[in-house]
């Protein structure tokens, strides 16, 4: 089958779906022009801003040989997804690259429809329309680019912490590299169901980003590690942070270190003021998702414990 073919087959299918979906949440993003041309034509709409994001996913990187295509599918979205939610973005559009090996072809067809159905199954939960893409021959590799939507002046960034800032973390963190271990030991069926799907279908946090654009001073989602992308946000906004790590929500079946520097969580790290604390309380009650409060942000440099002990931001390495 060649690329017209599978645009026709397979992809014009998934556009179809998605569009269907982001026109019953908004009734008018659907794209001007979508697949089919050389570009796709998109109107903003007044007062909002545009955010763009982009992650490539490697066979043998960032998921397992073996991972069924329904899982890459969703994952490959999911965590773009996670992005615009660091950044307080209403999803919008996507495009698709996808590097697909040529000695396959023979069961292209029937892996495409499964990854395809990984991806509607999330754009039924967090609605985004497809509006162009590529394909390829090679190794295993898909890359996703999401645009998002927010009110001028409101985007969620690393660099807004202050000093004072209260810090917290969405839901929990080690779950993905708990069962990214039983995965790699060949073990999967002997991993805890839960965690094993916080590794292949990550839920993108969207409604909990676009509740913090007007409580949280920033944020960044957990991709790398809570200590590595928090380091980010503290090293963009020139502050320090104490951490009580006693209160960090990790998964039991972990180290603490373990947990608080396996990566793939795709939870929402964010700073707030102290005025915030009941609002975010309300918040976690609302969206049935635990916001745990983890330390606080201090105008000296540095990533220490709350008894002073420094911290190591270590995380996934990507080089």
């Amino acid at each position: 089958m060649n690329e017209f073919a599978l645009i026709d087959s397979v992809f014009k299918r998934l556009e179809a779906t998605s569009r269907d979906a982001l026109t019953r949440r908004d009734g008018g993003l659907p794209p001007v022009l979508g697949i089919g041309d050389d570009g796709a034509l998109l109107t903003v709409p007044p007062g909002q801003q545009l955010v763009v994001a982009a992650d490539t996913l490697a066979a043998g990187v960032h998921f397992p040989f073996n991972t069924p295509p329904a899982d890459i599918g969703y994952k490959a979205l999911a965590v773009n997804l996670s992005d615009l939610a660091a950044m307080g973005a209403q999803p919008a559009w996507f495009t698709l690259c996808l590097t697909l090996p040529r000695q396959a072809s023979a069961g292209m067809e029937a892996w495409l429809r499964q990854f395809c159905a990984g991806m509607e199954a999330l754009i039924a939960a967090e609605p985004i329309c497809l509006v162009g893409g590529d394909t390829t021959s090679g190794p295993l590799t898909i890359s996703v680019q999401v645009m998002g939507l927010v009110p001028a002046g409101q985007a969620l960034c690393r660099r807004g912490a202050r000093a004072g800032d209260d810090l917290y973390v969405s839901g929990q963190v080690g779950a993905a590299a708990a069962a990214l271990q039983w995965v790699l030991e060949g073990r999967p069926d002997r991993c805890p169901p839960a965690l094993l799907q916080r590794l292949n279908r990550p839920r993108p946090r969207v409604a909990l980003g676009l509740a913090l654009r007007d409580k949280a001073h920033a944020c960044i989602d957990i991709s790398d590690g809570l200590l590595a992308d928090l380091n980010h946000v503290l090293a963009a906004s020139g502050c320090g942070a104490r951490l009580d790590l006693a209160t960090i929500p990790a998964v039991s079946e972990l180290p603490l270190e373990a947990a608080i520097t396996g990566g793939d969580d795709y939870e929402l790290c964010f700073s707030a003021p102290p005025s915030q604390r009941e609002a975010l309380q309300a918040l976690a009650v609302t969206l049935d998702l635990p916001l745990t409060r983890i330390g606080e942000v201090s105008a000296e440099p540095g990533l220490v414990t709350s008894a002073g002990e420094p911290l190591t931001a270590s995380g996934y390495q990507h080089f």
